[in-house]
């Protein structure tokens, strides 16, 4: 516990000093990198299970499509959908990975080889591309860096408050065959503490994020921003087991692997761009 408390505020040191002094680039190259690490990760957990990726493919792929929407709109100086640059990735990748498939894989892996490449891509970049998308959302990039560093605290917090409350009070199993130890009374906490830092968090940075984002809505949409943060989590979880690993990885003391701290995110991004997207 004590190395997980230490390595998370280490964390935040580092990301928060980042930012501090590069502003949105540091994000989406912090990003960019999760990615990476985490679909690397991932697909260590598809070769357990007997599929066979295009490892290195994914990873090229997953870059583009975390920071090329970015980049592309700032060296090209005009707005680029960052959607639409990762669905005509996607399709790319589908034609690389069915081009190759017919030419290096046995006859019984192709199918694993393209599900496990494909599924990945998908659920990872394709996923979390969408925090580079609120990055994006409008030309005051102060706001859209605080709003993108507000949901991963709304979706970080809720682990932390899901964990801290669970370990206090937790006593009816959430999802027994998928993580026993996760309960019931300790998502309940985790949403109810994300919706706390999300409202205090809007009260005190009222000049850093958008002005539609008041306390009040903050705290609204910050409950199921941390209910779809848990699921993402659970969602990590089946995976981990259907592989029979405990951990993804050992690249941060006291977390695990990449793939253990962004789980509550994958899912979150897509959601809390869309949200966004309709209070505008």
């Amino acid at each position: 516990m004590l190395s997980r408390i230490l390595s998370t505020l280490v964390l935040w040191g580092l990301i928060l000093t980042s930012l501090w002094f590069f502003g949105a680039h540091a994000a989406v190259v912090l990003l960019t990198l999760l990615s990476a690490l985490t679909l690397h990760e991932f697909y260590g957990l598809t070769e357990k299970m007997g599929a066979r990726p295009f490892r290195w493919m994914g990873l090229w792929v997953s870059g583009l499509m975390t920071a090329g929407p970015y980049y592309l709109a700032f060296f090209l100086q005009e707005n680029y959908e960052n959607t639409n640059l990762a669905a005509n990735l996607m399709v790319l990748a589908l034609l690389i990975s069915c081009g190759r498939v017919l030419r290096e894989r046995d006859a019984h892996n192709r199918v694993e080889t393209v599900a496990a490449t494909m599924g990945g891509l998908l659920y990872i970049p394709f996923m979390l591309q969408f925090l580079t998308g609120i990055l994006m959302r409008d030309n005051d990039s102060t706001a859209n860096l605080s709003l993108c560093l507000w949901v991963i605290a709304v979706a970080k917090f809720c682990d932390v408050g899901a964990l801290l409350t669970g370990l206090a009070i937790g006593r009816h199993k959430l999802a027994p065959n998928i993580s026993p130890k996760k309960t019931w009374e300790g998502a309940v906490g985790g949403v109810l503490i994300a919706a706390g830092v999300g409202a205090a968090s809007a009260f005190f940075a009222a000049g850093l994020l958008p002005e539609s984002l008041t306390p009040a809505v903050a705290a609204l949409i910050a409950v199921p921003l941390a209910i779809v943060a848990i699921i993402s989590d659970l969602i990590e979880s089946v995976i981990k087991r259907r592989a029979d690993a405990k951990d993804t990885g050992e690249l941060i003391p006291g977390i695990g692997g990449a793939f253990d701290l962004t789980d509550s995110l994958i899912l979150t991004a897509p959601v809390a761009y869309f949200i966004f997207l309709f209070i505008e």
